[in-house]
């Protein structure tokens, strides 16, 4: 492999490697020390919220400024903001320090997806899309193999703190290995000119796009409907595992593991495939709402495992389809901000996930919240579903 393509893929891993740190702490040392389903929705609606409400600001500030350069800052702040929280921490004392850290990273880690979204197709020119985000994928789905389990030996030996000193180690690396990759790369990122104002124009760009396409419109629908399972699986996973079926912490990090295993597995098929984009958008999307079904009635933790890693696994497939749909759609000028409105509305279903298990976890049980979920996902794909088999039925009769 070219090194420059190599010091990227490292430099993507260590960052999703300590994003993912993060995201796994979190919910756990959150609901071991409040022992509450309900704290630890909420904990992951705080947690979340933030990084996705910050996609349409960090997607229009890649289309006006350097994404390499703005990639340099969301790995750089990260680590400090780690190394300040452990600090306040150490102040004041506090879970909640834990929790506002990973708003703050979230928000940060926002900035760096949609700069690599913006740098990706520079980079690997000569490969299709869909290969490209495959073999990306595969460099962050190891990320989150490693996550867990090396959170889970870090728990074992250090207390939370050292942990999160250890995730700021892991972002700087990330950055020393992405100027590694700028100094070996011959690739030159364009900025385009941009209409003046940074904050009403890009959206009403953005919108502009959405309401025009109707493509748009319908991977959007799909993915607020992927996004609810896979937020509430993100949000109960934890609970279902060590409170529900009273597995230790190590079963919950090897599930996770697993998980992002199965997703390595899909990703190497797509990347040697030649699936067609529908047949991958509608295979993905059944085996997600068959997961969250699974996981919803599984008598056991080994069921549950099934449905969480259908649900795991085949999100990423999903991913594939939705990103190479929506580079094909979008004008390359105006590619950062509307992928960034778009991605803030698909992925509010998440936040709202975990919203409503805090709210509703305790008077319907969790396994009905998560059966509710799945029946609303199930609606949405057999509505897009209807409104194309329309739309191909009108363009023969046409025809």
């Amino acid at each position: 492999m070219r090194k420059d393509y190599l010091a990227f893929f490292v430099s993507l891993f260590l960052s999703r490697l300590g994003d993912q740190i993060l995201l796994f702490i979190v919910p756990l040392i959150v609901f071991q020390t409040t022992n509450s389903v309900s704290w630890a929705g909420l904990a992951f609606f705080v947690e979340s919220l933030p990084r996705y409400l910050a996609f349409p600001v960090c997607g229009a500030l890649c289309d006006r400024f350097s994404p390499v350069r703005i990639l340099h800052i969301s790995q750089v702040y990260r680590a400090l903001a780690c190394v300040v929280a452990v600090a306040l921490y150490g102040l004041f004392d506090g879970i909640h320090w834990l929790v506002i850290l990973s708003a703050v990273c979230g928000v940060l880690t926002t900035q760096g997806i949609m700069a690599r979204e913006v740098v990706m197709p520079h980079v690997f020119q000569h490969y299709t899309y869909a290969k490209t985000l495959s073999y990306s994928q595969i460099a962050d789905q190891s990320g989150l193999v490693l996550g867990p389990l090396l959170a889970a030996l870090m728990l074992e030996v250090w207390a939370w703190p050292w942990v999160v000193l250890g995730v700021a180690a892991l972002f700087v690396l990330a950055d020393l290995a992405m100027l590694t990759w700028q100094r070996n790369t011959t690739v030159n990122v364009q900025v385009h000119e941009q209409h003046p104002g940074i904050w009403l124009q890009p959206l009403r760009t953005a919108f502009g796009h959405i309401r025009s396409r109707v493509e748009l419109k319908r991977i959007i629908t799909l993915a607020v409907g992927v996004n609810l399972i896979v937020g509430v699986t993100l949000a109960t996973s934890a609970a279902m595992v060590t409170g529900h079926y009273a597995a230790d912490k190590d079963a919950y990090a090897l599930l996770q593991a697993a998980g992002a295993l199965v997703t390595i597995v899909i990703l190497f098929y797509l990347a040697r495939s030649s699936l067609p984009l529908k047949v991958m958008g509608g295979l993905s999307y059944s085996m997600i709402a068959v997961g969250a079904l699974i996981t919803a009635i599984s008598p056991g933790v080994w069921a549950y495992a099934v449905g969480f890693l259908l649900v795991t696994g085949f999100d990423k497939m999903f991913n594939v389809y939705l990103r190479s749909t929506r580079q094909r759609v979008i004008p390359v000028q105006d590619f950062g901000k509307t992928v960034g409105v778009i991605t803030l509305l698909n992925n509010l279903a998440q936040p709202l996930a975990g919203l409503m298990i805090a709210v509703l976890a305790a008077p319907l049980g969790m396994r009905t919240v998560i059966l509710l979920l799945a029946g609303i996902s199930a609606l949405l794909g057999v509505a897009v579903a209807s409104g194309w088999h329309a739309t191909v039925k009108a363009e023969l009769d046409v025809g």
